[in-house]
């Protein structure tokens, strides 16, 4: 069996080199801006002699480019490379499977909704071993107003399709939304979209179920834009919805973590 075949099979032996050649690409990656030598080289507490030998070679090979200020950001080649890799991620798949993980953790009703063009639509429930008895079921369409999904996507609507809904409801509102049992008139509703967006998190107290607590994230896209919103549900004596429970801590890690892998970064 050849050597390189082995280390596959056996030990799984690989290429120091190129591991050690790969984290100093990563450091260039994971910078906001160009990385000269220096910095590179006390990040890492490698010799600049050390690790300019391998920015020649991915300067060679276009994976970096060297600015006027002799610092170092991110060449062709490795734009091909992620651009590669981003194709390759099915945003609702990942979705899919972080809810999975979710729901096998945490052991609450759970569920995953797209935006169809007007509304919420629910494409994934996962019942809790006790399940919570709603309405709201795989394929059902949801409200905008009363729903924690329909919020969050409100929230994250470009603003005049945003407005152009919420004028058109406050028409005739069939009822007004609320929060913590308190009624919101437009103003107010406005105010709590601001909030729901900068926290990206959603909560009802029992507002429309009784004695039932639900809470919602969104998930982004690389583009910045909302995906898909997951939600878990419970009764509002087994759930704490309130900021820093652990099911809002645990939501807001899943939604954070399914995002950053969507969106190609490391966690």
């Amino acid at each position: 069996m050849p050597d390189a075949e082995k280390s596959i099979n056996g030990a799984r032996q690989g290429i120091g080199s190129l591991e050690l050649g790969l984290k100093i690409l990563d450091r260039i990656a994971e910078s906001s801006h160009p990385v000269s030598l220096k910095q590179l080289s006390d990040t890492l507490e490698m010799s600049p002699s050390r690790i300019y030998k391998y920015l020649v070679s991915f300067m060679r090979t276009g994976y970096i480019v060297q600015n006027v200020q002799n610092s170092y950001s991110l060449g062709q080649a490795s734009l091909t490379l992620g651009v590669s890799a981003l194709k390759r991620i099915d945003p609702i798949q990942q979705t899919f499977a972080a809810l999975d993980r979710l729901n096998e953790e945490q052991d609450v009703t759970s569920s995953v909704t797209i935006w169809n063009g007007h509304a919420p639509l629910v494409i994934k429930w996962l019942d809790a071993s006790i399940p919570v008895a709603v309405n709201v079921r795989l394929g059902i369409e949801l409200s905008p107003f009363f729903s924690v999904s329909g919020r969050l996507f409100l929230a994250n609507l470009p603003d005049r399709r945003r407005q152009e809904i919420i004028e058109s409801f406050y028409k005739d509102p069939p009822a007004l939304p609320r929060h913590r049992g308190e009624p919101m008139q437009k103003a107010a509703f406005y105010e709590h979209l601001g909030q729901i967006k900068a926290q990206n998190y959603c909560c009802f107290y029992g507002d429309y179920l009784p004695d039932i607590n639900v809470m919602g994230s969104a998930v982004y896209d690389i583009n910045g834009n909302i995906s898909s919103v997951i939600s878990l549900m419970g009764i509002a004596g087994d759930i704490d919805v309130e900021p820093g429970s652990p099911y809002h801590r645990a939501l807001m890690e899943c939604t954070r973590r399914t995002t950053d892998t969507i969106c190609g970064r490391r966690g």
